[in-house]
């Protein structure tokens, strides 16, 4: 089965967080709580909370937890911990702080919450007793400063796709407005996601030379559920075809997609399986509507199922209900 027709399904694919209430989620006085860095220069390190305590975030070095970057501001927000949970404010930041692809002002934390101050992606994981008391504070941050010393300067952000699945990074970066190209890296190829102040407005795989349409390409993106990602720097080049969607259409829809392709997964043909016209070609060509009879036209001569994938201007779900459509009334053949 092709790298592309392995979308896996939506159930393993959460989609981007709903914020809690004001009110918050029920603590029980056992549950510790640590911030995660899973993206940017402190990604891997990690900083206890203790109960009862606030916690200041920013580039001032004379606070509880220090970031030098340019995106954070001096004194940029607060963590505030008490029995019942966690919650965080914003205090007055420049460029923000956003709490699962949601701009905030103060709002209580649940567990798994992702946190973006400058290029840093946090997430909030509750942790036992014994494993929250093993780091204190002094070595939370001596830790995160060798971590950012020893990782070399990122460009901008960078991460994992397995700590914060695609549509939960896409949801942050439009939020926040980012422009770059999010290019990404895994088993299943090379791709690239432009933004430009939080529009995703181009999409490419294995670097274009694939030819596949823009909005095939993020929607076929969206079932990668691991490799790394980064955000480079902006391309000011032309695009052939630029995308106006927003980002909750574009979700919504490469989700919807991807749900309904995994359905028929396994009635299509291997990657690698031979696909060409039937001859003689008995079923009648009047039968087919334009979009088939272009299909059929592609496998005039022998393809692969993986070319016609690509090659064909319908999203990958679209072809592939086509492919079949046509192989099941006797236009097409395999092997």
């Amino acid at each position: 089965m092709s790298k592309y027709l392995e979308f896996q399904s939506l159930s393993n694919i959460r989609p981007p967080e709903e914020l809690p209430t004001e009110a918050g989620a029920a603590r029980t006085d056992t549950v510790m709580w640590t911030l995660r860095f899973i993206s940017g220069k402190y990604q891997g390190g990690e900083f206890p909370l203790r109960p009862n305590r606030e916690i200041v975030i920013g580039r001032s070095s004379d606070l509880d937890m220090v970031l030098v970057e340019d995106m954070v501001s001096r004194k940029h927000a607060k963590i505030l911990t008490d029995e019942i949970g966690v919650a965080i404010l914003d205090l007055g930041s420049t460029n923000g702080t956003f709490v699962n692809g949601e701009k905030i002002r103060k709002v209580d934390l649940k567990d798994g919450d992702r946190i973006l101050i400058g290029t840093s992606i946090i997430r909030l994981v509750a942790v036992s007793g014994e494993s929250a008391q093993a780091l204190s504070e002094k070595e939370a941050r001596s830790k995160l400063q060798v971590t950012a010393n020893h990782r070399p300067s990122p460009k901008s952000m960078a991460g994992s796709i397995e700590e914060i699945p695609l549509p939960d990074l896409l949801q942050l970066l439009c939020t926040s407005r980012k422009s770059g190209v999010l290019t990404l890296r895994s088993d299943w190829g090379l791709g690239k996601i432009f933004l430009r102040k939080g529009q995703i407005y181009f999409a490419s795989v294995d670097d274009g030379t694939t030819q596949v349409a823009p909005r095939k390409a993020l929607f076929r993106m969206l079932g990668w559920n691991q490799g790394s990602f980064e955000l480079e720097p902006p391309d000011d080049s032309t695009v052939a075809e630029e995308m106006s969607d927003s980002i909750e259409a574009l979700l919504m829809e490469g989700m919807r997609q991807l749900d309904e392709f995994t359905v028929i997964t396994s009635e299509l043909p291997a990657a690698n399986a031979p696909i060409s016209a039937a001859r003689p070609l008995t079923a009648p060509l009047r039968d087919l509507n334009p979009a088939e009879l272009d299909f059929f036209q592609l496998a005039i001569y022998p393809v692969t199922a993986q070319a016609l994938l690509d090659q064909s201007r319908q999203t990958d779900l679209e072809t592939a209900k086509t492919m079949l459509s046509l192989i099941q009334r006797g236009y097409l053949v395999v092997g």
